[in-house]
Formats: C-alpha cells, sequence, structure tokens
C-alpha cells in the first residue's frame, strides 16, 4: 500500500515535500535569502516535473477516491510546467518581498489542491481538493499588504468564490441526494434527467463558471486581476482556469455524458455571451492587467465551443489549448511583469514607441499576443482551429459562425497593443530594461512553447491518443 502511494501520488508526494520543507524554514526561523529561497523551489519544481514525466504508472487509491493515469499525469506536468514558469518570471518581484517563503507556500498549496483535484473520482475528493486550491489564491491576491487594491481584490474574490463554492455544494447535495452516490463512475446510471437532477446541474455549472470565468459569473475576473500582484495574476489567469477546465471537461464527459442534449444548449448560450462580452469590454480596455483579463474571458468562450462538440477531439482540443495558453499568456505576463516591475507602468499608452528600446521584449511579446489572436503560424491559431473543428461536430454552424466572428473582433485589440509598440510615435519611450537570467530563461521556454507547439502537431496527436 504504502509502496503504491509513492509509486501513484509521487507528483502530490513531491509538493508536499516542498510545503514541509518550506514550513521547516520558517519555523525555524531560517535567514536564507529570496534568491536561495527562489533556487530552491525551481529545483524541486524542476524535480517534480521529471518524475512526472519519466515515471508511468496508472491505478486507483483510497477506496477509488484517487485515481491516475498518463493524461492525468499530462495534466499535472502542464500545471507544474506553467507554476516553474511563473516562478522564474517573478525573480525581480520576490526579490522586493519580505515574504517570499509565505509566497511559495500558498502557490504550492493552490497546486497541490489541484492535482487532488485533477485525482479525484468523486465529487467531495473534487470539492476537498477545488477549496485547497482556492483558499491560499484569496490569500496570494492579497500578498501587496501596503496597496489597498490589492486587498480589495482580494475581499472580491473570497466573498465571490464563497458564493461560487456554496452554490457547488449544493448542486453535489441534490446529486447526492436523487442519486445516493458521489462516485464519478457510479453517477451515470443514476442520472435519470429529474428536475432536482437538472437543478443540482445548474448549481454546479454555476459554479464552474466562476471558477473559469464564464458569462455571467465573470464580474469578480478584471478587478482581481488588476489588483493582484502581476505573478498571482499569471496564475490565476492560466494555472487555476486550466485545472477547472481539466476537471470541467472529465465532468461533462463522464457523469453528464447522459444528460448531453441539456447541457449542450446551456453552453451554447453561455459560449455565445462570455465570447461577446468579453470581446466587447476588451476593446475599451487601457490597463494591461484588465485588457488580459477580457481576452481571457473571450478565450474561454472559444474554449466552451470545443467542449459543446461532446467528443473525444473536443477533450484533446481543450488539454491542448489549455498547454497554448500556458506559453502565450504567460509569454504575455512576463513581458507585462518586467515592464512593471521596472518602471511602474501598466497601461497599453506607456508602449508607445517601445520598439525604440526595447526590441526583444517587443517580439516577445507581440509573439504571445499573436498566439492569443490566434494568427498563423503560432500555436494559437492551432489551438482556436481544434477547438472550433471539434464544435463542428455538432453540427451547429451558427455557433461556428459567431465563433469566427469573434474571432475577427479580437483582432482588432490585440493588434491594438502591437500597434502602440512598434508603429506609435514617442518622443520618451521607456528606457532600456534588463533581462535578468531566470525571466529571461522563463520566456525562452515560452516562445519556444508558442511556436513549437505551433509548427509541429505531435502535441495534438500525443493526447488525442491519451484519451483513446
Amino acid at each position: 500500500m504504502l509502496q503504491d502511494i509513492l509509486i501513484l501520488m509521487r507528483s502530490e508526494m513531491m509538493l508536499t515535500l516542498i510545503i514541509f520543507l518550506l514550513l521547516f524554514l520558517k519555523l525555524g526561523q531560517a535567514s536564507l535569502r529570496n534568491e536561495t529561497v527562489m533556487n530552491m523551489v525551481n529545483g524541486l519544481l524542476v524535480a517534480t516535473l521529471a518524475i512526472g514525466f519519466f515515471i508511468s504508472d496508472s491505478g486507483e487509491l483510497f477506496g477509488n477516491m484517487f485515481r491516475t493515469n498518463d493524461l492525468l499525469r499530462l495534466e499535472k506536468n502542464m500545471l507544474t510546467l506553467g507554476a516553474l514558469i511563473i516562478s522564474l518570471q517573478s525573480s525581480q518581484w520576490l526579490k522586493q518581498q519580505q515574504h517570499a517563503m509565505e509566497f511559495y507556500l500558498l502557490m504550492i498549496s493552490t497546486l497541490l489542491g489541484m492535482f487532488f483535484m485533477l485525482s479525484s473520482a468523486n465529487l467531495l475528493m473534487f470539492y476537498l481538493g477545488l477549496e485547497l486550491s482556492t483558499i491560499p489564491l484569496a490569500a496570494m491576491v492579497n500578498f501587496d499588504l501596503h496597496k489597498k487594491q490589492s486587498s480589495e481584490a482580494a475581499f472580491k474574490m473570497i466573498v465571490s468564490s464563497a458564493f461560487a463554492s456554496g452554490l457547488l455544494l449544493f448542486g453535489i447535495s441534490w446529486l447526492y441526494g436523487t442519486t445516493g452516490t458521489v462516485a464519478f463512475a457510479e453517477l451515470p446510471a443514476g442520472l435519470n434527467g429529474s428536475s432536482l437532477q437538472l437543478f443540482a446541474f445548474v448549481a454546479i455549472l454555476a459554479g464552474f463558471g466562476f471558477k473559469i470565468s464564464a458569462v455571467p459569473f465573470h464580474l469578480w475576473t478584471a478587478d482581481v486581476y488588476e489588483g493582484a500582484p502581476i505573478p498571482v495574476t499569471s496564475y490565476l489567469s492560466v494555472i487555476s482556469k486550466g485545472a477547472v477546465l481539466f476537471v470541467f471537461v472529465s465532468v461533462l464527459y463522464t457523469v453528464f455524458s447522459g444528460m448531453g442534449e441539456v447541457w449542450y444548449n446551456m453552453l451554447f448560450l453561455i459560449s455565445v455571451a462570455t465570447m461577446i462580452v468579453g470581446n466587447l469590454f476588451a476593446l475599451r480596455q487601457q490597463n494591461m492587467k484588465r485588457f488580459l483579463a477580457f481576452s481571457s474571458i473571450a478565450q474561454i468562450g472559444f474554449i466552451l465551443v470545443g467542449i459543446s462538440g461532446q467528443s473525444q477531439e473536443g477533450a484533446a482540443a481543450l488539454i491542448f489549448f489549455v498547454l497554448i495558453y500556458i506559453f502565450s499568456n504567460l509569454g504575455a505576463f512576463g513581458v507585462i511583469s518586467l515592464v512593471s516591475s521596472a518602471t511602474g507602468h501598466e497601461k497599453i499608452d506607456d508602449y508607445k514607441g517601445f520598439y525604440q528600446t526595447n526590441p526583444v521584449l517587443t517580439w516577445i511579446l507581440a509573439i504571445a499576443l499573436f498566439s492569443l489572436a490566434g494568427i498563423p503560424p503560432t500555436a494559437g491559431f492551432f489551438g482556436k482551429f481544434f477547438l472550433i473543428l471539434a464544435g463542428a461536430g455538432k453540427g451547429n454552424w451558427l455557433l461556428i459562425t459567431i465563433a469566427a466572428l469573434n474571432m475577427i473582433v479580437s483582432l482588432y485589440y490585440y493588434l491594438r497593443v502591437i500597434k502602440a509598440m512598434f508603429m506609435d510615435h514617442n518622443p520618451s519611450p521607456m528606457a532600456k530594461i534588463d533581462i535578468p537570467v531566470s525571466p529571461k530563461l522563463a520566456l525562452a521556454i515560452c516562445v519556444a512553447g508558442i511556436l513549437i507547439t505551433g509548427l509541429y502537431s505531435g502535441a495534438y496527436q500525443y493526447i488525442y491518443q491519451l484519451l483513446s
């Protein structure tokens, strides 16, 4: 039994080891420099990534409450890679913090909760993992203790998250009451489409909708993104949403597969509203973090189009798109983080003439925005192509047409930033920004990921095979 736990839960055990190590160092009042803490955690995250890739095994634990397989390991490795990139990008910001160790304690705790959520095989295990990943995240949002805006963002997130978690737990309770089980494998047999079960599904969908910022559950997103420190905003936009999306598609395709026609109509309306609202609000943003917040809302709309296809292609397209989104969004946030740490500027107008003094950072941000916009040959084009192709499997050409039109609209606000950097004249552009080693490595990983996954199709094929 112990051997099975050590093998099947090796990623979770590694994260637990990091948490306990940081706790012992903190309680022992070890006088470590922030750079030492960062290097130690980054090394352990690399080790976690390595053991996730190079050891393969599948199975269940704790009465089939915890399960793992090749697909779940891939999803965990993607999240670990994203956390590692964020850690590397945050070096300049963390060097200025008094509580770098606490930041890593919170971040690794949320990542551990996401891992348990991904491997959950029943609704209670899923809910426990979800709460473990959410509560420390709210503390991370409030990490800039001297900024009132950060505290307001954390308060808004806690209140909204508590309401969404209550809805989710309410739906789980009704589902258990009508089926007599919370196990994913047993729930489909107990679903008969009754009014109570439909109500339970709506409550669960609302809880998921909040976590992924789907309209109309998105109202917290822009304020929290703007108020949180940029590394935390990066984490919220990519790692947190990616983990919930992985579970969301699994729950829809397994637990609620028998109610496909019902939730397809709901996803149709939510995806259309999410794409339109995200794009329209992104058009009028001036703050880069709010701009990327509404951009991420619009991206969720495209993801829901792919999920609505109710096929293996839809699940593969989602996982592939999250991989691309990790590289693209973190590439954009990496540049924004460097600029904010060096100059304090976060407005789009501040980037006018950026190419004059920072050509390398300009091109990195441009490539990331091209990928988010879905412009070939970047990976974002293929990600959106596979999502729309999966959505087309249901033959709903109205939905596909709306998605295509929204892609055209999104080009405008992404190209607006690129125009400001390359074409707008600025008599006093930002000074040249030095790129330290850690952020440089993180940005190199992002750019390589965007280009390689765009030009090489093996990633999508590998994901598709794991789903077979």
